[in-house]
């Protein structure tokens, strides 16, 4: 997809976000290079150029900008706190107290406003979703309560009562019959993914900066008619495992068992994208024509584009008819990227 100066020149002085890691723009009176969405003043068009990677202007000798910093993933997990959720994941019971993160080099604060920005709550919020969420899952196996509630980190039964019914709405003991769908983080390559899982599988895998993400969860929580929390699943070991064979080229086809959320038709659209082979596109006309239905392209369209499991139920593959990049909920450049890492492989 060749992007001429002037579109680009354009998007950079719009600060548009549908082509960030699309280009750079680097400047030649300032020596510096910037993401497309850099709130700089901005150069005149003759004083710019323009790359398609970050490696290429640093060989030019330019620096990368110190207000957009291109190099950084503005969405990434910073290292200390992805050492935070590690060990959270590791063991639920851990109580990290604003003393324990100072004593990390970590601000509070800085930490606190991460995750209302990423997750939606406070830090020690996410702790108290994330413990009560391994709690529940050892009261769906037949654990005692009161084990449960010491095990979790609980100094009180009457604690753990109260926090599983803020949570759950009901008391441990009602708890039986009641289902969670796990949420957790995923960094990539090319941004971080949002993925849910239910006992049978992945039911959602999404670029966490999709603008559909919120009513995706809704949509995935009265389907399962459950609860969607922050927590640990078998089937995100598999996946993280899998992804990251993906992004380096050791894997062609995935293996993670998934569990997709639908009506019967877009189902068996995304059924048809997991044909498509690897490195290969389609056109919306082609899969139209596979499932029988030649005059539908526009409802084939459609379910793309409400298919929640990304990567693996491969819409990225399907082209316009006339070759051209279409839309894609991660945004086209992610698009262009998995295209273009599958190709390379390939070929």
């Amino acid at each position: 997809m060749k992007l001429s100066n002037e579109i680009m020149y354009q998007a950079s002085c719009d600060k548009n976000p549908d082509f960030e890691g699309v280009f750079w723009m680097a400047v030649k009176t300032t020596g510096i290079f910037c993401r497309p969405t850099c709130t700089a003043r901005k150069p005149k068009i003759e004083n710019v150029e323009f790359f398609d990677n970050t490696k290429d202007p640093m060989l030019k000798g330019y620096r990368p900008c110190k207000v957009c910093k291109p190099l950084e993933n503005p969405d990434q997990s910073p290292t200390e706190i992805q050492k935070l959720l590690d060990e959270l994941s590791n063991d639920p019971s851990l109580k990290f107290k604003d003393y324990d993160l100072v004593k990390r080099g970590l601000e509070p604060a800085n930490v606190r406003r991460w995750f209302l920005k990423h997750h939606g709550l406070t830090f020690h919020a996410f702790q108290r979703m994330f413990k009560i969420n391994s709690a529940f899952k050892k009261l769906q196996q037949g654990e005692n309560i009161i084990e449960t509630a010491m095990d979790s980190g609980y100094e009180s039964l009457s604690g753990f009562n109260e926090s599983f019914k803020n949570v759950f709405g009901m008391s441990p003991t009602q708890s039986k019959m009641e289902k969670v769908i796990d949420l957790k983080r995923i960094e990539t390559p090319i941004g971080t993914m949002i993925a849910c899982a239910d006992s049978n599988g992945i039911c959602m895998l999404e670029f966490s900066d999709r603008k559909a993400l919120p009513t995706e969860l809704k949509q995935i929580s009265k389907h399962f008619d459950a609860n969607i929390i922050q927590g640990e699943n078998p089937h995100f070991i598999t996946l993280e495992k899998e992804l990251k064979e993906y992004f380096e080229g050791k894997r062609t086809k995935f293996s993670v068992p998934l569990s997709p959320v639908g009506t019967d038709f877009q189902k068996q659209v995304w059924e048809v994208l997991r044909t498509i082979p690897y490195g290969t596109t389609r056109s919306y006309q082609e899969q139209a024509n596979i499932l029988g239905n030649p005059k539908g392209v526009r409802a084939v369209a459609n379910a793309n584009g409400l298919n929640k499991i990304s990567i693996i139920i491969p819409c990225h593959r399907v082209i316009g008819s006339d070759g051209k990049l279409t839309g894609y909920g991660g945004g086209i450049w992610r698009k262009q990227k998995l295209l273009e890492l599958e190709k390379s492989i390939l070929f």
